[in-house]
């Protein structure tokens, strides 16, 4: 109990100096700041009606205490009631107090950048691709997010061998970012005439959103290169230069974009995605140096890792990462996909209270 209240005694010295802040002409003629400021504050606002809320109730404990001792038994009995209520509802709101005081990821509400890819399996494998982006898509529509797709490369016997979409709307990363890893199918391929059962992979990086502020990108690091398109892209399929390919040269990371209108919108596409792989590298190296280190985080984003296996003929999903088995694949697959993700935001919940 001591050490929350002083968490909390922090987080309300914090919240009324914003508060002042936002009051001082300098930082109300800059809007970057105000802008910063209020969101720090509307962060912090919850937490300090909790705070207030746990004031007022050990004030009416202590109260409640004191009338107890008084000679009249009907005042006694009234605070005895009193002090029970307050007794059974406090471990409540300190459970919800500690939840509100674990460190929010400066990157829940960030648009995501999703990235599939085939694996190991071949045609099964891009075919599996493609029931993953469906999959994202239907839980994308039933959370009223934004799809734009930003590169296709279809396969021949169906689905992708690599589909790159941006996801748009609220909160998108604080569940998506869950999803990178390798996704592991087990079913029997259209392809297979004797009905036996075939394991395939494919692999999903789920990006946020960076921002010129997020990470600064050298226009001298680029290497750009511009190519006719191949495949689905409408008229210009061909006929002139307008896919693009963007290398950054210090990090060797290399993005492709063809499916674009015009050069000029590939070329937009393929720098956000640059910028997203980029910040990606940036979160890890500093989580590795902070000793936060992402294998042992529940989002870990390590796309060699097996995060969750599809089992058709038994209709069952795996999430191997919190044992999390569901015998509702047909569910998940049609997009709904609310207990994973209500599953995997309280383990690292309790992942990051244990490690306070």
């Amino acid at each position: 109990m001591d050490q929350i209240l002083q968490r909390l005694v922090v987080v309300k010295l914090r919240y009324d100096e914003i508060n002042n802040l936002l009051m001082d002409e300098k930082v109300l003629s800059n809007i970057k700041e105000m802008t910063k400021l209020n969101k720090e504050a509307s962060d912090l606002e919850p937490i300090v009606k909790a705070y207030e809320r746990l004031l007022k109730m050990l004030d009416d404990l202590e109260a409640s205490k004191e009338l107890i001792k008084e000679d009249d038994k009907e005042i006694q009995e009234m605070a005895q009631l009193e002090i029970d209520e307050i007794n059974e509802a406090m471990p409540k709101l300190l459970d919800e107090i500690e939840i509100l005081l674990i460190p929010k990821d400066p990157n829940d509400e960030k648009n995501v950048i999703v990235e599939i890819r085939g694996a190991a399996g071949g045609d099964e494998a891009n075919i599996f691709a493609g029931d993953l982006y469906r999959m994202y898509v239907k839980y994308a529509e039933s959370q009223g997010w934004k799809i734009e797709t930003m590169e296709v490369q279809e396969s021949e016997a169906g689905g992708f061998s690599l589909i790159s979409f941006l996801l748009k709307g609220d909160l998108v990363y604080s569940k998506m970012k869950f999803e990178s890893g390798a996704h592991r199918v087990q079913r029997v391929p259209k392809t297979e005439s004797q009905g036996r059962v075939h394991t395939s992979t494919a692999t999903v990086l789920s990006m946020p959103e960076a921002e010129d502020v997020d990470v600064e990108i050298n226009d001298n690091d680029l290497k750009i290169d511009v190519y006719r398109s191949s495949g689905a892209g409408g008229q210009s399929v061909n006929t002139t230069d307008s896919a693009v390919r963007i290398t950054h040269i210090p990090t060797g990371t290399v993005v492709t974009c063809q499916d674009g209108r015009s050069q000029h919108e590939n070329k937009a596409q393929a720098l956000r995605v640059i910028r997203a792989k980029i910040y990606e590298n940036v979160m890890r190296q500093k989580e590795a140096e902070e000793g936060a280190i992402r294998k042992k985080t529940i989002g870990s984003g390590d796309r060699s890792e097996k995060i969750r296996t599809y089992n058709y003929p038994q209709n069952r999903v795996t999430d191997h990462r919190i044992g999390l088995t569901l015998q509702s694949l047909d569910r998940v697959m049609d997009g709904k996909l609310d207990e994973i993700f209500d599953a995997l935001i309280a383990a690292e919940q309790k992942e990051k209270l244990l490690g306070e």
